[in-house]
């Protein structure tokens, strides 16, 4: 591990193996599969959504789109709607059950983190998070789909 970017991509491997939970350890069952947070978190933060659209922004096949879109249809926490802005395409709105599962899951995976990050400093948490937005900002740069911010 020579180069610096050698010990980020081993860091970053091994955090991508961690699913947090409410009590800090990996999560199992809760509502939301990883697919599923994802889906529903984009279309929180960016509206309703088509099956093209979402293809386009996950950089998934539309088939793929359709399983999970379907499997979240089947759980209530989306539904089809026509297009707001009157296109063709029916898009998938948040459903009341599906903003609550995904708060659920948002809320549980951050008491994990506090718990996790108990001993870290808010000056430490502060640039942490700031690095990791910046790391995703110039991935979803170089990728081309950038992730739509809440904030």
């Amino acid at each position: 591990m020579g180069r610096p970017t050698d010990a980020i991509e081993y860091e970053q491997m091994l955090l991508s193996r961690h699913t947090l939970n409410r009590r800090g350890g990996r999560r199992r069952g809760g509502e939301l599969d990883h697919s599923a947070y994802l889906l529903l978190s984009r279309i929180r933060v960016q509206g309703p959504m088509s099956i093209g659209e979402l293809a386009d922004a996950f950089g998934l096949d539309a088939s793929t789109l359709n399983r999970q879109t379907a499997a979240a249809l089947r759980a209530g926490h989306v539904e089809r709607i026509p297009d707001p802005d009157g296109g063709m395409a029916r898009k998938f709105r948040l459903t009341d059950r599906g903003a609550h599962a995904l708060d659920e899951e948002r809320e549980g995976t951050v008491r994990s983190l506090d718990h996790v990050m108990a001993d870290w400093s808010d000056e430490d948490l502060t640039a942490f998070a700031a690095y990791l937005r910046r790391f995703n900002a110039d991935i979803e740069r170089f990728g081309g789909r950038p992730w739509p911010r809440g904030d």
